[in-house]
C-alpha cells in the first residue's frame, strides 16, 4: 500500500511538472523576445494632444510590467484623425508585438461609416484607460455660445480629417440638426486646433473630450473662455455642468437616436490601445496583462491624478465584445449613419 501510494505521488509531481514546462517556456521566450527591445508607442495625434497625453504616460509605466521590461519609446503620427496610425498598424507594422499604438476613440468604427480599409475589431486591443464625454466648444468672442445660438447663427469648426470625431460630429450638427457649421478641416491634432480658436480662425471644435479639456486648458475652463454647447457621448461626465444639454436628448426621434448611438459608441472606447493583427497568442496575452497591471500601478495612478486625467479603464475583452456589439449594427441603420456625417 505505501509503495502505491509512492508511485502516486511520483506520478502526480511528474504530472504537475509536466503541465507547468509549456508555461515556463512560454513565459521565457517572451522576456526574451522583450529583454533589451525599444518598444515603439505609436500616437495617431500631434505633441500635447489629449491622446498624446494619455500616451506618454502610459509609456513611462507599461515597460515594467511586460516580461523582459523594454523601453517603451513614444512617436507622433498625425494625420487624417489618427487613421495614418491605424493604417500603419494594420499594414505595415510588425505582426510580433513589438508596436504598440493609440488612436482616436471613433477610429475603430470608421471603416463601417466611411472609406478607411480595414476591420476595426482585427487590431489585437489591450484595452482603454478611459471611457470619455466629448463636448462641442466655441470661444467666448463666438457669437455662438449656446445650442439655440447654434441653430441659428453661422460658425466654423476645426477638424481634423474624415472620420476624425470633430469631423464627424461637425456634420452631425449640420446633416442631422441643421445647424449653419462650416468645418475647416486638416488639423494634426487639438494642439493646433486649440490655436486656430485662439487666433480666431475658428469659433471652436467639437468631439473635445472633456478631461482632455481639464487636463490641457484647465485656465479656459476656470476663466470662462470657452462656451459648451452640447455633450457627444452617451452618458456625461459628473462634473459636466447640468444646463449643456446631451446630444441624444436632443434628437427629434428614435431613428435619430439610433444614429446618433452608433456614432457615440466610440466615447466608450475613450483611450483605446492596441497592437498590430494576427499577433501570438502569448505574447497577446503578456501585453494584455501588462496593460491591466499598469492600471492598478500606484505610480501610474498617482500621475494620473497628479495632472488630473481619468482613469476608468477597460480591458481588451472588453473593447472587443464593444467592437463585435457595434459592427453587428443592421446595415439599414449603419447607411443612415453614413449619411449623417457626408458632406
Amino acid at each position: 500500500m505505501p509503495d502505491a501510494c509512492l508511485r502516486k505521488s511520483i506520478l502526480i509531481a511528474f504530472l504537475v511538472v509536466a503541465t507547468s514546462l509549456p508555461n515556463v517556456a512560454r513565459s521565457a521566450a517572451i522576456e526574451e523576445f522583450y529583454k533589451g527591445r525599444s518598444v515603439p508607442l505609436v500616437i495617431g495625434y500631434s505633441v500635447g494632444s489629449g491622446y498624446d497625453i494619455y500616451a506618454r504616460l502610459l509609456a513611462r509605466f507599461i515597460g515594467r510590467h511586460i516580461p523582459g521590461n523594454p523601453t517603451i519609446i513614444p512617436q507622433n503620427m498625425p494625420g487624417a484623425g489618427s487613421l495614418k496610425a491605424a493604417m500603419y498598424l494594420h499594414g505595415i507594422a510588425p505582426k510580433d508585438g513589438s508596436v504598440i499604438a493609440t488612436i482616436g476613440r471613433s477610429a475603430p468604427i470608421e471603416p463601417l461609416l466611411g472609406d478607411a480599409q480595414f476591420d476595426g475589431r482585427s487590431f489585437t486591443w489591450l484595452g482603454s484607460i478611459a471611457s470619455n464625454s466629448s463636448v462641442c466648444t466655441t470661444w467666448h468672442t463666438s457669437p455662438v455660445r449656446t445650442w439655440a445660438d447654434a441653430l441659428t447663427k453661422p460658425f466654423a469648426l476645426a477638424g481634423e480629417g474624415s472620420g476624425s470625431d470633430p469631423d464627424s460630429f461637425a456634420r452631425i450638427l449640420k446633416n442631422i440638426f441643421g445647424a449653419k457649421v462650416k468645418l475647416v478641416t486638416g488639423y494634426p491634432g487639438g494642439s493646433e486646433m486649440n490655436l486656430a480658436i485662439e487666433r480666431g480662425e475658428v469659433d471652436g471644435r467639437c468631439g473635445w473630450s472633456w478631461d482632455s479639456i481639464k487636463s490641457t486648458r484647465p485656465e479656459w475652463l476656470r476663466d470662462k473662455k470657452i462656451n459648451l454647447l452640447a455633450v457627444f457621448s452617451l452618458q456625461r461626465a459628473a462634473d459636466i455642468p447640468a444646463e449643456v444639454p446631451l446630444i441624444s436628448d436632443l434628437a427629434a426621434n428614435d431613428e435619430q437616436r439610433q444614429i446618433l448611438r452608433i456614432h457615440m459608441a466610440g466615447q466608450a472606447l475613450g483611450r483605446p490601445f492596441f497592437t498590430s493583427p494576427g499577433v501570438p497568442g502569448d505574447r497577446k496575452a503578456a501585453l494584455r496583462a501588462a496593460f491591466d497591471a499598469t492600471m492598478a500601478d500606484p505610480d501610474f495612478i498617482a500621475e494620473t491624478t497628479k495632472v488630473k486625467l481619468e482613469v476608468n479603464p477597460a480591458t481588451g475583452a472588453e473593447v472587443d465584445r464593444l467592437l463585435a456589439e457595434v459592427y453587428a449594427t443592421p446595415k439599414d441603420v449603419i447607411e443612415k449613419a453614413k449619411q449623417a456625417v457626408r458632406n
